[in-house]
């Protein structure tokens, strides 16, 4: 354990539900890292759109009596100490992760459990490294542990421009999926950059009047499009979502598969998707960044919607 550890620090956090006036600046104590755990200094964190509803009170996983609630769910950073029984992280590592589900990581320091965390990519700063661990882990967890994803099938993946489905197109094309993704005109040409065979701009096409045959639909959007998304689907292929649940009843009709699911934490997957990074395989846009100090200008980004990439707070000393 190291001895240099400021006894306090500053974080993000909310007392109440509620709007951008919810999100307040404090100072806490700074944590200790319990038994199987790794107390990180944090270099960066993304910012996700689950942020924004953890803040309103509409994010499920985190209820009233979770209050006063740091947000932030997924960190860069520096290993600062270690918890009982941690053999091998050490201190001064380079590290992130997802946290998971609890406090998190708009803070000076974020405790995580060991097997979440994973060596950040050699090829990434840490002030961008944080846009990585959440949108990689669901995008990854959603493509193969859920859908199944094999070479040579074919992959529809709605809201592919985004932070997760940019991910996914990257990850189906290095599975060897035929990829067709959705997007706005203005984002179709990243989208073949990344790696998709097909784009469909979903302002000006049906995705049902273009794709066929599909093995799995990727859904980021839900709502009309995820019940247009039956159409498509062939028999026995599999629907998987990270909004709404699908409909059973369509499923059944169709012969296939269809979950909605959040995603976990998992330090192993995480560090299969550093080597694709280091291989040069894979690629995080990164829309801006935002000093500690600004974390409500970078939700009001956030909220602004459209975006082609991820967001990160930096907190200084980048490595």
């Amino acid at each position: 354990m190291t001895n240099d550890i400021d006894e306090t620090m500053e974080a993000w956090r909310i007392e109440r539900f509620g709007g951008p006036d919810a999100l307040r600046r404090v100072t806490l104590p700074a944590p200790r890292p319990a038994r199987g755990e790794v107390l990180v200094e944090m270099r960066s964190a993304g910012v996700n759109p689950v942020d924004v509803k953890t803040r309103e009170g509409r994010y499920p996983m985190v209820r009233e009596d979770a209050l006063p609630f740091t947000l932030g769910r997924d960190v860069a950073g520096v290993v600062a100490r270690c918890g009982e029984g941690v053999e091998r992280w050490q201190p001064g590592q380079r590290a992130y992760a997802f946290v998971g589900q609890g406090q998190g990581a708009f803070a000076q320091y974020v405790s995580v459990d060991a097997h979440a965390l994973a060596a950040p990519p050699s090829t990434l700063a840490l002030e961008d490294a944080g846009a990585v661990p959440l949108a990689a882990l669901t995008a990854w967890q959603g493509l193969f542990d859920h859908g199944k994803l094999e070479r040579g099938e074919r992959v529809l993946i709605h809201g592919a421009s985004g932070g997760v489905g940019q991910f996914a197109v990257q990850f189906a094309r290095e599975a060897g999926a035929h990829v067709i993704a959705t997007g706005s005109g203005e984002s179709l040409e990243l989208l073949k950059k990344l790696g998709a065979n097909e784009t469909i701009d979903y302002r000006t096409q049906r995705f049902e009047e273009v794709a066929r045959d599909i093995d799995l639909v990727y859904d980021l959007i839900g709502g009309d499009t995820q019940q247009r998304s039956w159409a498509v689907i062939r028999q026995g292929g599999a629907l998987v979502s990270t909004l709404s649940e699908p409909s059973q009843a369509e499923a059944s009709k169709h012969g296939a598969r269809a979950t909605r699911y959040t995603a976990r934490p998992d330090g192993e997957q995480l560090a299969r998707i550093t080597r694709l990074f280091e291989s040069g395989a894979v690629r995080v846009e990164i829309v801006e960044r935002y000093p500690f100090e600004r974390v409500p200008d970078a939700f009001a980004r956030i909220e602004q919607g459209h975006l082609r990439g991820k967001v990160v707070v930096t907190r200084g000393g980048s490595t």
